[in-house]
């Protein structure tokens, strides 16, 4: 099943790229590489939905999404630092970790 997470998390990267891409392009190639980027991101994501439970896959995506989204903003585009941020940032991936970690990986969340 880790090959079925780190799907999730390569959508996840992705989804970073063409958020930042919605953000900033400019240029016809740049629109082109933020497609793109849609595109992989959600095939993965639908590859690694496949075989985990949907609600958490979703979960956990947009969670790392958001997280990586705004860890690029500050370090990448200069975004001010904010503490609270980075606080909040915590608490979403502690929040992330605790929903794989209680998860059942099968399908059906392990319900008959």
């Amino acid at each position: 099943m880790y090959k079925e997470w780190l799907k999730i998390v390569f959508a996840a990267v992705f989804e970073v790229i063409w958020v930042v891409g919605l953000t900033y392009a400019d240029t016809v190639l740049e629109w082109g590489g933020t497609v793109i980027a849609i595109v992989i991101s959600f095939y993965f994501l639908i590859m690694g939905a496949n075989k985990l439970p949907a609600g958490t896959v979703y979960a956990v995506f947009v969670g790392l999404g958001t997280a990586g989204t705004v860890l690029v903003d500050m370090i990448i585009f200069h975004e001010p630092f904010n503490i609270w941020k980075i606080v909040c940032i915590a608490i979403l991936l502690i929040g992330i970790i605790g929903l794989k970690l209680t998860t059942d990986d099968s399908k059906n969340g392990g319900v008959a």
